[in-house]
């Protein structure tokens, strides 16, 4: 009886716990998601004059939004592309899987020509991000073209860059002139000391002149583009206040916390990974706090996090990234997505082929991404996605 009365109090203590870490997600995902820095209202009007100037890409569009995430054999294209312009880095941040690559760099830059034609050749596309695994102002002017090349067609663009650049031959009024929607930097320390030693082979002092760079020609420009964008991690968790005061000095007007660290679909990633994140010690009333401390700064304080976010629940919980949107290599190959990013990695076709001028449209119609939908419909996730799904757990 003795035993058998431990056992239930072991096991209604165990429940207490479940149900405290499971009210603390549930609190994590009611915290404010990042917008556009420019402002929702910014992006629909760019989404309508994008609509507005393409019947096919309205179609398409109307056509995207009736499927609802239901069908592994969509009837239309993208609406979205992340589109890696370089996969090579003049840094070797420790959570990314770019350090562990040989010179920092997995493939050759993306050739603007095959850009343009990638852009041309999806009629559907409202929307890019323009940078992948790699920091995109080491490809310089062409960098530039692909965005004015995107923004002439109303697409909306997002970059995001780590700022050791800008100061050169003026790129950061390169940047901001070839008009991107959005652009994210990266700041995962408020000194030199964690700065540098999570963002390897970087110079703090020339991060945060660049960053009072560029944003100061914001102001003079009379635009809102950027967002500070820290990646949340045992080095610089003792920080958090410290990086909402930093963005304000540095003249941000967003700062995002992304409260995870991806795996890029590697399982000695995941565990470098888990060792250093602090998702399950977030408190959600102290992330809170932070939102009232970058009011009094002028700073937007925002969270971003896939815990748990998707579900097998229903299509509405699903991933839409199969559903929507890719990621193209630089080198021109199809990914599932972003938090993925290497082709070697998984790949689903060849975007561009000269032999066949329609080999993305026929990868994303064909055998492959229907199966690879198809999985998600049924609930068998497969096992690279399975960390956006499960949460803290990592399994379903």
């Amino acid at each position: 009886m003795a035993d058998q009365k431990v056992t239930a109090m072991s096991m209604a203590a165990d429940t207490s716990v479940q149900a405290r870490a499971n009210a603390r997600r549930r609190a994590l995902r009611l915290l404010p998601a990042p917008e556009p820095s420019a402002g929702l209202a910014a992006y629909h009007r760019e989404l309508e004059l994008a609509l507005a100037a393409s019947p096919a890409k309205r179609a398409n569009y109307d056509r995207y939004l009736a499927a609802g995430r239901r069908n592994a054999e969509p009837d239309y294209l993208p609406i979205k592309l992340d589109v890696e312009n370089v996969s090579r880095c003049n840094f070797r941040c420790t959570m990314c899987s770019v350090s562990a690559w040989e010179h920092g760099r997995r493939a050759g830059d993306l050739p603007l020509a095959a850009f343009k034609r990638l852009i041309d050749d999806q009629v559907g596309l409202v929307e890019i991000k323009l940078q992948g695994l790699g920091e995109p102002l080491m490809q310089r002017d062409p960098y530039f073209d692909m965005i004015r090349y995107a923004r002439a067609r109303h697409i909306w663009v997002r970059t995001t860059t780590n700022a050791s650049l800008l100061h050169l031959k003026d790129n950061y009024r390169k940047l901001l002139d070839a008009d991107p929607n959005e652009i994210q930097v990266s700041v995962d320390g408020a000194t030199k000391s964690v700065f540098e030693t999570i963002r390897r082979g970087s110079v703090f002092e020339r991060v945060v002149d660049n960053c009072r760079l560029i944003n100061a020609y914001c102001r003079d420009r009379g635009v809102t583009r950027t967002k500070m964008w820290t990646v949340v991690q045992r080095a610089n968790f003792h920080q958090v206040t410290d990086l909402v005061r930093l963005a304000g000095d540095l003249g941000f007007k967003h700062l995002t916390f992304s409260l995870e660290l991806v795996d890029w679909g590697l399982t000695e990633w995941r565990s470098a990974n888990d060792a250093v994140s602090v998702e399950d010690e977030l408190d959600p009333v102290a992330l809170r706090q932070l939102i009232t401390l970058g009011d009094q700064h002028g700073v937007e304080v925002r969270f971003w996090s896939a815990t748990e976010k998707y579900s097998i629940d229903t299509p509405e919980s699903l991933c839409p990234w199969p559903f929507e949107r890719a990621y193209v290599s630089s080198d021109l190959r199809v990914v599932p997505c972003c938090a993925i990013g290497n082709p070697d990695v998984h790949q689903i076709g060849d975007a561009l082929d000269p032999a066949d001028p329609n080999a993305f449209t026929r990868h994303w119609n064909g055998a492959d991404y229907a199966d690879f939908r198809r999985a998600h419909l049924e609930g068998r996730i497969p096992e690279i996605c399975q960390s956006c799904y499960a949460g803290s757990g990592r399994e379903l």
